[in-house]
């Protein structure tokens, strides 16, 4: 459990001061999607997407992981962090794709990630999980490939599509 806390530390400590060293602007995000890690999970959560220009953008995220282990069903929550890169500056628009780039944590694993993005609201990554000590969920090991697909929704746009 240490080396988890440690990890989320590191991940808070660089972000906070990337981001103290420009003024960034913050949007909110709703995420759904399906993460494979040596089982079926679907997920829910929130993501901050920070950005500053359009060529390198930052995110943190928090969801649950909901699916069966072992004939049982189970909960994680998932702490996430991700760069998404482009290295075409100053086109907006025109910046359809993103690669991204981050790392997953769980109380059970670890999983650095990299992917690629369409305008920062569809993803697919993929990765490798590290275990935590000999943290196991429902007698499942979580350890080996990490598949992820996520759709993440934007507030504005959810709140414009009620109004």
């Amino acid at each position: 459990m240490m080396n988890f806390r440690s990890a989320v530390t590191v991940l808070f400590i660089f972000f906070l001061s990337v981001m103290a060293k420009a003024q960034y602007t913050m949007h909110k995000m709703v995420s759904v999607g399906y993460t494979y890690q040596n089982q079926s999970f679907g997920e829910v959560g929130g993501k901050l997407l920070f950005l500053k220009n359009d060529d390198v953008i930052y995110r943190l995220g928090g969801s649950a992981l909901m699916g069966s282990a072992g004939s049982k069903f189970a909960i994680m929550p998932k702490l996430q962090a991700d760069v998404l890169l482009n290295f075409e500056k100053n086109v907006d628009f025109y910046h359809s794709y993103y690669l991204l780039i981050g790392a997953e944590g769980t109380n059970k694993y670890i999983a650095p990630k990299i992917g690629v993005t369409l305008f920062g609201l569809l993803d697919l990554a993929g990765g490798y999980a590290f275990p935590i000590g000999d943290a196991r969920l429902n007698g499942k090991e979580m350890k080996g490939l990490n598949v992820n697909l996520t759709l993440n929704i934007p507030t504005v746009f959810i709140h414009d599509m009620f109004k």
